[in-house]
Parts: structure tokens; C-alpha cells; sequence
């Protein structure tokens, strides 16, 4: 099969991040021709002049539309590109040189209608940037389900960095309306119609994610409120590993408390977990201070998401309430 690609990236508000990732494009190292489709999602501060500049090297199509958050800009995208297999990235990523080589010679080796790579910290990135790439990667905090080697048979792509085919796009109607969140329920909307996913371990991405502990935790506990609704949608794909995060953060609080009361061993668990955090960290990244701030990016992403699994279990399980009207903020509506 003669795969033509075509990347397909939304962007809201960053031209900064554009600029890195069309550079990164610039310097690929293939023969292998693509198209870039980039889907302005409603910005007031547009890319295009950026765009414009990189347009002599490079084949790109741009679009201007009425924000509908980034489920939506992708399916406009690739309802626009002349491709039959769509790369999909964030606007935070760069690309290593021979990404689109790896993705190519994989898909020729082992076709599936849609893959999912890892993402990793580029060596120019800040130390809270790496410290938040270790905690969302690691198998000591996430299982590496983000990239895990064991992940290739059944794998989640995300949407930072994950491709599909035309066909697959086409049968599926591509992503939903909920974000965070539309990805798992791509893929397992995809596995119902048959299709097969993998994992790419060698395309991986450079993800940068510019945000502070604060907004990290908005984000986590967005992916943890999206979860429980996933569960009601797909009940079939319910595992007991999305509780460990609310488990974790109960036990946690349960072991201060009886810190107080003489019983300590509990509290003892988690300072020798925090301290396997910080040697696991300082390995992979050789670098203190990242290995010191692994501690409290841990610490924030299982509050963040276990806060919010909970509470959006209590509201979806328990209570029985509409997920789209009692988190409206989960969910786009299209322009």
C-alpha cells in the first residue's frame, strides 16, 4: 500500500510552539514526501505569518475556523488533506529527524490503521518540563502506558502524537466532542469496528507542555473527571488500575493521619515510594534538580487526577447525572 501522509495539527493562541514545530519539520531527515495541515482553532494571536514563511520549504495548507476545541480542528483537517494516513501532533511538540522515516518503516513492516508514539523531554527543555515528562512517562508513576513496550497488541494512541488512516477516520468519523479525553475513546471506538492499533516506540516525540505545577493540575484532574465518563461509555475497557491514583491519595492522607496517632509505617511506605520517585528520576535524567521536582509533579498528578476520578465516578456511577451537563467544560459543541 503507498501511504501518503499528512500531518494534521490544531493550534490555539501559539504561534511561538508553530514556529519549533515547523522548524523541526524543516530538518526531517527523509525522501519521503508529506503534506502539513495546520487548523487555526479560532486564535486571536494566528500563526499564519509564521506559516507563510515556511511555506517556500515546505507544503503546507493552512485553515482558519471558529474555535471548536481541538477534537473537532483534527477531524477539519483531515476532511482537508490530500493524504491517506494522517499524522496527528500538538502544537508543543518537535520532531527528531527521523520520525517520519520510523513511522514509514513501521507501518510498512507491521500496517495497522492507526499507531500512537511516545513522547520524551527534548535537553533544552526547562527542568520542570523534564520533571513533568519523567511523572507522565514513567512506569513508577503512569505504568508507562503513554509508552510502554508491553502496550504494542493493545495501545491507546494519544493525540499529541498518533496516526490513522483515511478508511479508519472515515468508518469512525474521527474524534469526538469531550476534551480531555477524546483519544482512548477514538481508539476504543476504533478496536469495535475492527480496527488494530500499536504502539511506534521509536516515534517518539519532543513534547514540551509550557505549563506550571497549577496548570498541571487542571489538567491531570480533567484527565481524571474524563476517565469514569470513558468507563460509562465503553464498559467493557473498565480497569481497576484507573482507582490507584484516588486509592494513592487516600492512603496518603489516611497515613499523616495516623502519623499523629504513633502508627507510622504507612507514612513510612510512601516516603520510601517518594524516595524510589527521586533515585528512578535522577537515573533517567541525570539531573538533580529534576529528580527533586519529580517529587512534588508526582505528588500533584495523583491529586489532580485522583480528585477528579473520584468526583466524576460520584457524580456518572452514583448519581447518575449526565456527564455533558454536569461538565460542560469537558465538552465542545462544533462551529
Amino acid at each position: 500500500m503507498q501511504l501518503q501522509y499528512s500531518f494534521i495539527i490544531p493550534v490555539y493562541n501559539r504561534p511561538d510552539e508553530i514556529q519549533e514545530l515547523l522548524q523541526s519539520f524543516k530538518e526531517l531527515e527523509t525522501t519521503i514526501p508529506f503534506q502539513i495541515v495546520i487548523i487555526e482553532d479560532g486564535s486571536t494571536k494566528t500563526s499564519k505569518t509564521i506559516v507563510n514563511n515556511f511555506k517556500n520549504n515546505l507544503e503546507i495548507s493552512y485553515f482558519y475556523k471558529a474555535n471548536s476545541g481541538p477534537g473537532d480542528s483534527r477531524n477539519f483537517g483531515m476532511k482537508h488533506a490530500k493524504g491517506n494516513y494522517f499524522i496527528i501532533l500538538d502544537s508543543d511538540c518537535i520532531l527528531p529527524k527521523n520520525y517520519l522515516t520510523q513511522v514509514n518503516t513501521s507501518l510498512q513492516q507491521d500496517y495497522v490503521d492507526c499507531f500512537g508514539g511516545p513522547d520524551t523531554a527534548h535537553p533544552t527543555f526547562t527542568n520542570l518540563q523534564k520533571a513533568i515528562n519523567f511523572t507522565m512517562t514513567s512506569l513508577i508513576t503512569t505504568g508507562g502506558i503513554r509508552g510502554n513496550k508491553n502496550s504494542i497488541n493493545k495501545f491507546q494512541p494519544r493525540s499529541f502524537n498518533m496516526g490513522i488512516s483515511k478508511k479508519a477516520f472515515q468508518a469512525s468519523k474521527g474524534f469526538g466532542k469531550i476534551h480531555p479525553g477524546e483519544d482512548p475513546d477514538l481508539s476504543i471506538r476504533l478496536w469495535n469496528l475492527g480496527f488494530k492499533t500499536k504502539l511506534i516506540p521509536e516515534a517518539f516525540v519532543y513534547h514540551k507542555r509550557r505549563i506550571s505545577l497549577s496548570t498541571f493540575y487542571k489538567q491531570v484532574y480533567k484527565f481524571g473527571l474524563v476517565r469514569p465518563i470513558l468507563n460509562k461509555w465503553h464498559p467493557t475497557t473498565k480497569k481497576i488500575t484507573y482507582y490507584y491514583p484516588t486509592l494513592f491519595c487516600l492512603a496518603f492522607i489516611a497515613s499523616v493521619i495516623l502519623y499523629f496517632i504513633n502508627f507510622k509505617w504507612l507514612l513510612l511506605a510512601f516516603i520510601l515510594y517518594f524516595t524510589a520517585v527521586f533515585i528512578m528520576a535522577l537515573l533517567s535524567t541525570k539531573n538533580i534538580v529534576v529528580a527533586i521536582l519529580s517529587i512534588p509533579v508526582v505528588t500533584v498528578q495523583f491529586f489532580g487526577y485522583g480528585y477528579g476520578f473520584i468526583k466524576s465516578t460520584f457524580v456518572t456511577a452514583l448519581l447518575g447525572k449526565e456527564p455533558e451537563k454536569y461538565f460542560p467544560q469537558l465538552f465542545f459543541k462544533s462551529k
